[in-house]
């Protein structure tokens, strides 16, 4: 985009040159040596020629007052061209971004925008934001998905449970002639064979199919709570490895422009001792200096390419393409709420502290399962039966006698389960308490360095850089001073963004303890 820009700006001001050659009071001053002040960033074009010192101006155009017109040298009547094949040199130092109107904008880029269009579009990156990449993971992320499921075994279990019993159906005969086939006949069939059908069912008593449902529907409540808090802490994961990608990209950023900061005072320190104005010993410290700053340009590169790999695991491998990015800045965002209400909050919307209000209920579910347990059930069934040539009919029941087997175990064991059920739910609710308290502190500790740090101590870091390196360039202060001041201004601003970085982790933490994104 900075060659885009540099292209379209340098096509502005050729333009606007030529427009102003034609007409007006200003064609003198067109023709003698343009100066081109407002360009943004270094470029190339056939035939020219861009050194970094010299005033700004065209070569090979003159100024001749002869009946007032202006002509070139070389050429008495030839109207000057400003894409002159003679050099022209171009200082740095005057550049600056230009203010164009959209018209003038428009008609000399035009061309240039739409031959670049295609490299442009080939070169984009997918880019993400927080709730973005919040989504995707709660959508894409095959843990999560596989944690899920246990949503769907329960549901299949709340089937299971609302079964009732299969009847039974049984045959019998007796007497049969196997031994003697000629007695295969009617007559015996009918006169002397024994034959029984019947059929069964088992009567639950006690409100058995009722209580193992909503025992199950209650276990179902208590897995898709625990799955919310799955995914509450999955949130805080990829939040806190989102920051971690903003500080890496904002690390890097800073590498990149304070090495370019450091090349220029390189260059300058090289021309001074090519003039003698500074020992080689000095010279060689400054750019020895250099490879501290190309050292932390590569390994910011490589953190924010380790940090995007493992925001993207969290994601989901492919959920986003290979080359993407994500989008906001390390910034400051003050908490005005107070800790009582953050703990009350955290006590409604805490998944965790939810699953165990309903394993208490689940466990009471099973007590009274238990109980109905105890019950007898009974087995009835009908049977028809034909004997001799006659007919009858037979009904029976049985059921168990509950002289030792009540299911006093089970009951026992359910209610002792109750009390664990009810200890756990304390227990979370201290633990909510906790970690709302602790994550509370700990964004008030990181507010109060971000605060120590926008309060005056990172402009005077700047401020204290700027001054030794304009003091070093006039031979005011010496070498060391300067690069010290260099190395800290430097240590300041790093741990300014890892200040930020603490502080927008802590905050995401605070979410993550209260259960919820929108903190009161």
């Amino acid at each position: 985009m900075a060659d885009l820009h540099t292209a379209m700006t340098l096509s502005y001001r050729l333009l606007a040159v030529e427009q102003r050659c034609k007409t007006g009071p200003a064609r003198e001053r067109c023709y003698s040596h343009p100066q081109l002040p407002d360009l943004q960033c270094v470029f190339c074009l056939h035939g020219f020629r861009f050194p970094r010192k010299g005033p700004c101006h065209l070569q090979g155009v003159r100024r001749y007052r002869r009946t007032g017109s202006i002509k070139a040298r070389g050429s008495p009547s030839a109207r000057p061209s400003l894409f002159t094949p003679r050099p022209c040199t171009l200082d740095l130092s005057l550049m600056r971004p230009p203010h164009l109107r959209m018209n003038v904008f428009a008609t000399a880029t035009l061309p240039l925008l739409l031959l670049l269009a295609p490299a442009v579009e080939g070169q984009s990156t997918a880019l993400i934001t927080l709730d973005q990449a919040i989504d995707l993971a709660l959508s894409h992320n095959h843990s999560l998905k596989a944690t899920r499921t246990l949503i769907l075994q329960n549901q299949a279990q709340e089937i299971t449970a609302n079964l009732r019993p299969n009847p039974t159906f049984n045959f019998d005969s007796q007497f049969l002639p196997i031994f003697s086939p000629s007695d295969f006949t009617s007559n015996n069939l009918s006169e002397v064979q024994q034959f029984d059908v019947g059929i069964g069912y088992l009567f639950e008593r006690g409100h058995k199919r009722p209580r193992r449902l909503q025992a199950a529907r209650d276990q179902t409540a208590v897995t898709r709570a625990q799955i919310s808090d799955a995914e509450r802490i999955l949130t805080f994961n990829v939040g806190q490895q989102f920051i971690a990608v903003l500080l890496a990209e904002s690390t890097l950023r800073f590498a990149l422009l304070d090495l370019n900061s450091f090349q220029e005072t390189v260059d300058i320190a090289q021309a001074q001792y090519k003039s003698g104005y500074i020992s080689e010993g000095d010279y060689l410290k400054i750019k020895l200096q250099l490879l501290q700053f190309q050292t932390d340009v590569s390994s910011a590169h490589l953190a924010r390419v380790q940090a995007l790999v493992a925001l993207r695991e969290l994601l989901g491998y492919d959920a986003v393409p290979a080359k993407y990015d994500v989008v906001g800045d390390l910034s400051y965002q003050p908490v005005q709420a107070k800790l009582e209400d953050l703990q009350a909050k955290a006590l409604q919307e805490r998944p965790d502290y939810r699953a165990s209000a309903l394993g208490v209920t689940a466990a009471q579910s099973q007590i009274l399962l238990a109980r109905a347990n105890a019950k007898q059930d009974v087995d009835a069934s009908a049977d028809y039966t034909h004997t001799a040539g006659q007919n009858s009919a037979s009904f029976f029941v049985n059921f168990g006698l509950p002289i030792f087997n009540r299911n006093q175990g089970e009951i026992a064991r359910t209610g002792y389960a109750l009390t664990q059920a009810q200890e756990m739910q304390a227990s979370t609710s201290d633990t909510v308490l906790s970690d709302v308290t602790d994550a509370y502190e700990a964004l008030l500790s990181n507010d109060e360095v971000v605060r120590l740090y926008t309060s005056g101590y990172l402009k005077q870091a700047q401020d204290s850089r700027d001054i030794s390196e304009y003091a070093y360039k006039r031979g005011a202060t010496s070498l060391l001073d300067f690069l010290d001041a260099e190395r800290s201004n430097r240590a300041t601003q790093l741990a300014y963004r890892q200040a930020l970085s603490s502080y927008m982790t802590a905050l995401e933490q605070l979410k993550e303890a209260v259960g919820t994104r929108n903190l009161p």
